[in-house]
């Protein structure tokens, strides 16, 4: 039975599978890790990679008005108490406020609903790198899957690979074929349906 280690970018699998009309938390998430392990392989782990939701006060553009963000983890912490289950978090960094659409010249005057928070994930790379070293360091497992389609997993990806593991890129069933740089570093591709 080979030991399969399991890396789920949370915001590139949540992404699509709402886009698919799922409902995203943690049964699902726990169906669809399960799903990606064939009966050959037993799966050693799984690190679930997301960000917090952001939680802080900010002036709105126009009105001035304070806008309160304030969104629960609670899903997030019961993920993390599933068997195998490791949820990994970034931080959330508020960015401003971003025009919805270039307005229309002659058009009304702007109003708050014509922005949208603007929001930049941190810290997820780093914590998929160290993690993927120090698994890779163990010797503990002889593969590592990831569901991702960032190119920025590709450092990841590569040392994996120099240091013996097998590295399958997992493919969402309405996702675009992966980008040539991951497809370069994975041994093996499988397109799993959803749970």
């Amino acid at each position: 039975m080979k030991q399969m280690l399991l890396v789920l970018d949370g915001v590139h699998i949540g992404g699509m599978a709402r886009r698919s009309g799922k409902a995203y938390g943690p049964d699902f998430i726990e169906a669809f890790a399960r799903s990606c392990a064939f009966a050959d392989e037993e799966i050693f782990r799984v690190l679930y990679y997301d960000c917090a939701p952001y939680a802080g006060q900010h002036v709105l553009p126009i009105s001035g008005s304070i806008q309160t963000f304030a969104r629960t983890r609670h899903w997030l912490e019961e993920l993390a108490k599933r068997d195998l289950m490791a949820v990994k978090l970034g931080a959330m960094k508020f960015c401003g406020y971003k025009l919805r659409q270039s307005p229309l010249a002659g058009s009304a005057p702007l109003t708050d609903a014509d922005f949208r928070p603007d929001f930049e994930k941190i810290g997820i790379d780093i914590q998929i790198g160290l993690d993927v070293a120090a698994y890779s360091a163990l010797k503990s497992i002889d593969r590592i899957a990831f569901a991702t389609a960032d190119p920025t997993r590709v450092p990841a990806m590569k040392f994996a690979r120099r240091s013996g593991l097998e590295v399958i890129l997992i493919r969402l069933p309405i996702e675009a074929p992966p980008g040539e740089q991951l497809l370069e570093h994975a041994n093996s591709v499988r397109t799993i349906d959803w749970p």
